[in-house]
C-alpha cells in the first residue's frame, strides 16, 4: 500500500481500495436496517428467524469492522508522519519511522485478510458449514489420515475464530477414524472452506508398516453450507429411514447408555447423515434433519447444474484419481493443490491448519473481482 504523507490522504486513498472491492455504503445502510430490526419489540419471538437475522448482521460487521480498524490505523500513522515533520531530534524521528512502518505493515496484513472476505460473495459463502471426513480403502493407513485431516482442519478452525461441533464420529478399527462429521459455526465459514471439498491424498512412510514401505492413503472431504430456515426443501417422511443406536467415541468418550444417536438416510439421493452429539434423541434427530436439508439441497443444484462432483453416498462413488490436493511426506516434503498449482514444502505447517494460502489461490482462481453488498 503506498504511503502518503497526510491523514485525509491516507484515508481517502483506502476508501478508494475498498469502493473497489465492495459497496461500503449499502453495506453501512444493510448494518444500519439489520441493527434497527433487532432493536423493534417482539424480535426474540422467532428465535431461529433471530438467529438467522444476528448471523447475517455479523457476516456484514465482519466486513465494516476490519475496514474501520485499517481506517484507524492508517490516520495514526498519518498523525504521527505530522509529529514527525515537526520533530528535529534524529534519534526520535528514527523511533517513529519505525513505529509507522509498523503501523503500515499492519495494514497491508489486514487489508490482505478483508480483501480476501471481498472473494466470498456467492450465495452461502457467509454461512457456517458441514464438513464430513471419509477414510477411502486402505484399512488403518487411511483411517489415520482421515484423524490427521480431522485434527488439521480443528487447528484451522481454532486459528480464525470459529466453533467447531462434533457431530458423529465412527473410529476405524485399529486406529484412526472412518469417518466424522462436524459443524464449523462463524461468519464466512461455508466460503472459506469450501474449496476443501473433495479427494485428499498422502504419500508417507506407513508408521503402521514394519518394512518402513512408502504408502498412498485418500480421505474424502464434503462441505456443504448450513441453509437458513426460511429455505425450503421438500422432504418426505416415505422417504426417510431412521435408525438409532448407541453413540460412541474414540477412547470412549461420548459413550451413551441409551440409543440415542440418530442415522437418517434419503432413500432416493442416497445420502446419509448422522448425530450423536447430545444425549436426546429428539435433539439429535433435529441436528441431523438440519444437516439432511443442508445436503440435499446442495444435491438438488447438483442436479441442476449436472455436475455430481461433491462425494455423496458411498465410498465407491468417490472418484479417487480426482484428488484435489496431495500431501507427500516422504521421500519430499510437498503439498501441491491440482487445480491452482499452489505449493509449499512446509507440510508440517499445512498438518497444523496452516491452510490459508491454498483457500487464497483457490477464491482467486477464475473469479471476477466483483463488489460485494
Amino acid at each position: 500500500m503506498k504511503c502518503y504523507a497526510t491523514n485525509g490522504g491516507r484515508s481517502k486513498n483506502v476508501s478508494k481500495k475498498c469502493e473497489a472491492i465492495f459497496d461500503e455504503p449499502k453495506l453501512r445502510a444493510q448494518l444500519k436496517a439489520r441493527e434497527e430490526e433487532s432493536a423493534a419489540p417482539g424480535f426474540w419471538d422467532d428465535q431461529n428467524k433471530a438467529r438467522a437475522a444476528i448471523h447475517r448482521t455479523n457476516a456484514i460487521k465482519s466486513l465494516l469492522e476490519p475496514l474501520d480498524a485499517i481506517t484507524t490505523l492508517i490516520n495514526d500513522a498519518g498523525t504521527m508522519l505530522e509529529l514527525m515533520a515537526l520533530e528535529d531530534d534524529p534519534e526520535h524521528i528514527a523511533t517513529a519511522e519505525k513505529e509507522v512502518d509498523a503501523l503500515l505493515k499492519r495494514v497491508e496484513s489486514d487489508f490482505r485478510d478483508l480483501e480476501m472476505k471481498t472473494l466470498l460473495g456467492e450465495s452461502f459463502d457467509a454461512n457456517s458449514a458441514y464438513v464430513s471426513l471419509n477414510a477411502g480403502a486402505g484399512g488403518t493407513e487411511s483411517c489415520d489420515w482421515s484423524d490427521m485431516l480431522y485434527r488439521m482442519y480443528r487447528r484451522y478452525t481454532e486459528a480464525h475464530g470459529f466453533e467447531l461441533s462434533l457431530l458423529s464420529l465412527q473410529p476405524g478399527d485399529e486406529a484412526g477414524i472412518k469417518s466424522v462429521t462436524f459443524l464449523v459455526t462463524g461468519p464466512y465459514a461455508y466460503g472459506y472452506l469450501k474449496g476443501e471439498r473433495g479427494v485428499h491424498r498422502l504419500v508417507r512412510i506407513s508408521p503402521f508398516d514394519s518394512n518402513q514401505r512408502r504408502h498412498t492413503s485418500f480421505a474424502a472431504v464434503d462441505v456443504v453450507a448450513e441453509i437458513d430456515d426460511d429455505i425450503e426443501v421438500n422432504i418426505e417422511e416415505k422417504d426417510l429411514r431412521i435408525d438409532t443406536y448407541r453413540s460412541s467415541g474414540a477412547g470412549g468418550q461420548h459413550v451413551n447408555t441409551t440409543d440415542s444417536a440418530v442415522r437418517i438416510t434419503h432413500m432416493p439421493s442416497g445420502i446419509i447423515v448422522a448425530c450423536q452429539a447430545e444425549r436426546s434423541q429428539h435433539k439429535n434427530r433435529d441436528k441431523a434433519m438440519k444437516m439432511l436439508t443442508a445436503k440435499l439441497y446442495e444435491w438438488q443444484q447438483d442436479q441442476q447444474r449436472k455436475e455430481m462432483e461433491k462425494f455423496y453416498g458411498d465410498k465407491g462413488e468417490i472418484a479417487w484419481g480426482r484428488q484435489i490436493r496431495s500431501y507427500v511426506m516422504q521421500p519430499y516434503t510437498m503439498v501441491k493443490d491440482h487445480r491452482t498449482d499452489h505449493q509449499t514444502g512446509n507440510v508440517s505447517a499445512v498438518m497444523d491448519g496452516d491452510l490459508d494460502e491454498f483457500i487464497e489461490a483457490y477464491l482467486k482462481k477464475g473469479r471476477r473481482h466483483e463488489p460485494v453488498g
